[in-house]
């Protein structure tokens, strides 16, 4: 299997939505979800931003911005 980049931190942040979503199930408001996701990366120990505006580049120029969930960073 190949090394990426952000493997490790991937790995972390997928365990914590699958971990959220087989502790809650289905049917919760978006809201519900993003608080118990923060929870968890919480205790993971990892930094992260909630409705973080962020710029979006293509070819080195700014062709957009956009609101994500979360951004979590990778120190």
């Amino acid at each position: 299997m190949p090394e990426y980049k952000y493997g490790d931190i991937t790995e972390k942040i997928i365990g914590a939505c699958l971990r959220i979503h087989n502790t809650l199930g289905n049917g919760f408001p978006e809201v519900i979800y993003q608080r118990a996701l923060a929870l968890e990366l919480r205790a993971l120990g990892l930094s992260f931003e909630r409705e973080f505006n962020m710029d979006v580049y293509c070819m080195s120029q700014k062709v957009g911005s956009r609101r994500v969930d979360f951004f979590v960073s990778h120190h």
